[in-house]
């Protein structure tokens, strides 16, 4: 099979190939996908792997294990997608990540200065000198509102004139040692980290529609170590936050109350998961294999229900604490939007709005796909996966289009018009009172003298002193 170079671009109109790499806590998908010309992904392939405990809640605790399972999903998406894969965006979470608001002030050189996006960058860079806790580093600076003069506000300030320039800033942090340790393994896998995106944000950017994100509302991503937030409103960033249990909490609880091995009741809950138990039938029973030669075992629908409604509504009631923490509760018009691994159990939707008190819906990835694409990729739990591509292209504009301006820079260095040539006349004047020789003048005396000696030559007086 012949294999294509990942940021090889065929034709000059093809976008390049973006790669997202989305190391969860029970499993790590690889997707490989490249945008069409109405910026669609068509989505070339992809390669998944479980975790083996090498994740847990979100951070790396094994890193031969995590690389080992990176580079089989690696090798899955490029066999599938016929691409060499080099470099990729790699998704962040874990509990030890946190966020805070800051405000920066920027006095531009003048009175009526023209805001550039330099200056928009150079207040970003200052926020990522703010002081942490040790063990600490900064993943994310997120502008969310600008006032230009303590007067005006806006999301985009650049082009406006003003002497000075204020910024509310969403700053997410998380540690070091998680960071260096997603780092490590994506290295040993033998790739190359082009970015470090939050999980929710890359999420957020598959399944929320721009209608959503203007209104207000609230992303769930249910993982399997932990279940991310993140609030938007006015298309801005509003709050973020991460509930350290999730969908593996689930799949223990099944385990410890049916008395079964993990695996069995991960697949219980896959392939039987309910929300609310009264949806459920008592009279239905599900049988599993014995452990080990035992008898089988007959599980009710019922009991497995109310095993899962119960570890739900504490998920969701941790939920509702973190959106009434941000003050953003009455501001959620579009209300709630559950995606991950997590969110496909049946009439979870109904008990998200029971227990929120908001409206809700599923997300699926299904908003940036193009038509054709197979119906596996547009299952919640690759939400991340193809977020974390869509971000990888946002970086890609980025960069073109810094680059873009320094070219215009340069070219109007080039192309500025030199000094207006001085008329004929002066350059001949100039060039006569230069090519006049440079004759040393005489001492005053000397001349005074010469002076008085021509003038007894002229009146003949010279003439009463000669022998």
């Amino acid at each position: 099979m012949q294999i294509t170079e990942q940021m090889e671009e065929t034709q000059t109109n093809e976008s390049p190939i973006v790669v997202g790499l989305d190391i969860g806590t029970s499993k790590i998908a690889c997707i490989v996908a490249q945008r069409d010309r109405y910026g669609k992904l068509n989505v070339l392939g992809m390669g998944r792997a479980d975790t083996n405990g090498g994740v847990q809640r979100g951070e790396v605790y094994n890193i031969q294990t995590t690389t080992e399972a990176i580079k089989k999903a690696v090798e899955e998406a490029q066999k599938n997608s016929g691409v060499e894969i080099k470099v990729v965006y790699v998704g962040i979470a874990g509990q030890h990540i946190t966020s805070r608001q800051n405000r920066g002030i920027y006095t531009l050189p003048a009175a009526d200065s023209e805001i550039t996006n330099q200056y928009v960058k150079d207040m970003i860079d200052d926020m990522h000198k703010l002081a942490l806790e040790p063990g600490e580093r900064i993943i994310h600076v997120l502008p969310q509102e600008f006032v230009v003069d303590n007067n005006i506000k806006t999301k985009q300030p650049v082009g406006m004139y003003g002497s000075r320039l204020e910024a509310d800033f969403h700053v997410i942090t998380g540690k070091i040692a998680a960071a260096q340790n997603i780092k490590r393994c994506v290295e040993r896998a033998g790739l190359q980290m082009l970015g470090l995106v939050l999980e929710p944000l890359a999420s957020s950017a598959s399944v929320l529609k721009a209608e959503e994100m203007e209104a207000g509302v609230a992303l769930v991503d249910i993982g399997g170590g932990t279940t991310d937030i993140a609030i938007f409103e006015d298309n801005i960033i509003r709050h973020t936050a991460v509930i350290p249990y999730a969908g593996d909490i689930v799949t223990q609880d099944i385990k410890k109350e049916c008395q079964v091995l993990r695996s069995q009741a991960e697949k219980l809950k896959v392939r039987f998961g309910c929300a609310i138990a009264q949806e459920a039938q008592d009279c239905e029973v599900i049988t599993i294999q014995g452990i080990a030669g035992h008898e089988k075992k007959d599980i009710s629908m019922r009991t497995l229900a109310n095993i899962i409604q119960c570890r739900m509504e504490e998920i969701f009631s941790a939920v509702n604490f973190e959106i009434r923490n941000s003050g953003l509760q009455n501001n959620l018009i579009a209300g709630i939007v559950v995606t991950g691994g997590g969110s496909q159990m049946t009439h979870l939707k109904q008990l998200v709005e029971y227990v929120t008190g908001y409206q809700a819906r599923i997300g699926y990835p299904t908003e940036h796909i193009a038509k054709g694409t197979k119906d596996e990729i547009k299952n919640p739990m690759y939400a991340t996966g193809l977020g974390l591509i869509l971000k990888g292209y946002e970086v890609l504009a980025e960069d073109a289009e810094n680059r873009n301006n320094k070219k215009k820079v340069e070219r109007i260095v080039v192309e500025e018009k030199p000094q207006e040539e001085a008329p004929k006349e002066t350059f001949q004047q100039m060039e006569t009172l230069d090519s006049k020789p440079d004759v040393k003048s005489e001492p005053w005396w000397k001349k005074v003298n010469k002076d008085i000696k021509n003038w007894f030559a002229d009146t003949g007086v010279n003439k009463d002193f000669e022998n």
